[in-house]
């Protein structure tokens, strides 16, 4: 059995060294090393056209999601109903009614026949010549044909066409995304949504008449590869919806001649035999994705509304504690800052925090998470930075509670909120079905603790944050202040 050639790098390495080597030993005879030179050129082209073939003869599976099944469909309507009947519950249930005639339908709309295509894609591709060709087709007799206004503008006045027109594809049980050629940045991202969101596509380079034969076969590769992990090769096609006009001469016998410019047919071969096929093959499962993403959609409109009314009421909860947590560190400041020396005091603002959000929590778990977010923080260098900054801010504004646990004090509310803060996020991300034994994911809590200490560490935030807090103490500790003057720290 002939072995294959695996080392194309090795393989070239003893050609070119082949090759000097005849170079070398002819180089006495100027006719042969010309000679030489131009078998070497054609040899090496050769190569280059053999190893990019080569490479270039087989693309990778493409990474699509696979189709949904009836049971992951009705499973998200069930989601979507629990969460709509949750905010019902925690509101008037007046904003909700509209919902949840919508998910009165979707059983029903799981065995609808009619079909909806969407044209798509950015200005000047040929998305409406594409629908007047496919308008004329067989493709429309059971199925309904739309097209959307242009993406990827970049008109700040078009906004909203755009989110509009992306919510038609989303809405839509098959997409035909068109381009005038190679992928941009901004297509591949949609594409890229598109197939996370279970939506079926079709890729369609247009205008293909625009380039020469083989500039067509390279834009065509380039896009099989370029989209490959989200659509499958057979999903790309080339056409001409509305090829340019060609100039057509006529001689005649005697002599003269006549020229007019012809129309030539649109070429849509493929994308009409492919959307047949998966109109055909495919249709049930056309129809239960977009269900599933109308579904999907209901669910995460409802939790935003309902993350809105549950932030809400959590704020204050923060807020309290936060000024409990300064009041304590004030009183009884420490040598080291950290959330371990109030793990009571946070740790019941974890269980109120959990009620709200519907992830309850006993009281030891609380205590045990309050406990875990100190040692995160510290861990994070947040205890010492946010200490710093404060420090420097108390001193820069000349305040007479530098001392006597002012520092402390204030810290320990900065602290807090930004623990309280990094919970409401974490909670919000969960799911209402989250039972009471869920335990915190601290891997996930440690990274919203970043997000949320590099968003409230703003100068102007901080220094109104450190005048509110200082001047809160100074209230309710008055009789501190005597104390703490006598301790100022000189200033230069």
């Amino acid at each position: 059995m002939a072995s294959k050639l695996r080392k194309p790098i090795l393989v070239g390495g003893v050609g070119i060294s082949f090759t000097l080597w005849l170079w070398s030993s002819l180089q006495h005879s100027l006719m042969q090393v010309g000679e030489l030179s131009v078998l070497g050129t054609i040899a090496l082209g050769t190569g280059v056209w053999f190893f990019q073939r080569k490479a270039a003869k087989a693309l990778p599976s493409a990474q699509v999601p696979s189709p949904l099944d009836l049971e992951t469909v009705e499973k998200a309507i069930a989601d979507a109903e629990a969460m709509v009947t949750q905010l019902e519950a925690e509101t008037d249930g007046s904003d909700v009614a509209e919902w949840k005639q919508q998910l009165a339908q979707l059983p029903d709309a799981l065995n609808r026949q009619q079909i909806q295509v969407a044209i798509t894609g950015g200005k000047n591709v040929g998305k409406t010549s594409l629908k007047q060709v496919l308008d004329e087709s067989e493709i429309t007799s059971q199925n309904t044909l739309v097209e959307t206004e242009p993406l990827f503008t970049g008109s700040d006045a078009e906004v909203t066409t755009e989110k509009a027109a992306q919510e038609v594809a989303f809405a839509s049980d098959l997409v035909l995304f068109v381009t005038g050629g190679d992928l941009t940045d901004s297509e591949f991202q949609t594409l890229q949504q598109l197939s996370a969101s279970h939506q079926r596509l079709l890729l369609i380079f247009n205008q293909q008449d625009h380039y020469l034969p083989e500039e067509r076969a390279m834009i065509l590769q380039q896009l099989r590869q370029r989209s490959q992990q989200v659509i499958a090769v057979e999903d790309v096609v080339a056409i001409s919806a509305s090829p340019a006009p060609v100039k057509v001469r006529r001689h005649s016998e005697d002599g003269s001649m006549q020229e007019w410019m012809e129309q030539p047919q649109p070429e849509i071969t493929a994308l009409r035999d492919r959307t047949s096929q998966i109109l055909s093959a495919e249709r049930q499962q056309l129809v239960w994705a977009t269900t599933w993403r109308t579904a999907v959609g209901l669910k995460t409109k409802a939790k935003t509304q309902l993350n809105e009314i549950r932030q809400t009421r959590a704020l204050p909860v923060i807020e309290q504690y936060q000024w409990i947590a300064a009041a304590a560190a004030f009183a009884n400041p420490v040598a080291t800052l950290d959330l371990l020396s109030t793990a009571a005091i946070n740790g019941q603002m974890v269980v109120e925090l959990g009620e709200i959000y519907q992830q309850k929590f006993s009281w030891q778990q609380a205590q045990t998470a309050a406990g875990t977010l100190g040692k995160l923080m510290a861990q994070l260098g947040l205890v010492e930075l946010s200490t710093q900054m404060i420090g420097g801010i108390l001193k820069s504004n000349a305040f007479t509670y530098v001392a006597g646990g002012v520092v402390e004090g204030v810290s320990a509310a900065y602290l807090t909120r930004v623990a309280g803060l990094s919970l409401i996020e974490y909670f919000q991300e969960q799911d209402i079905s989250t039972t009471s034994e869920e335990p915190l994911h601290f891997h996930k809590l440690k990274q919203k603790l970043q997000n949320v200490f590099q968003r409230n560490q703003r100068t102007a935030f901080l220094q109104g944050f450190v005048k509110q807090t200082a001047g809160r103490l100074s209230r309710e500790y008055p009789q501190s202040q005597s104390i703490s003057s006598q301790m100022q720290m000189p200033t230069n």
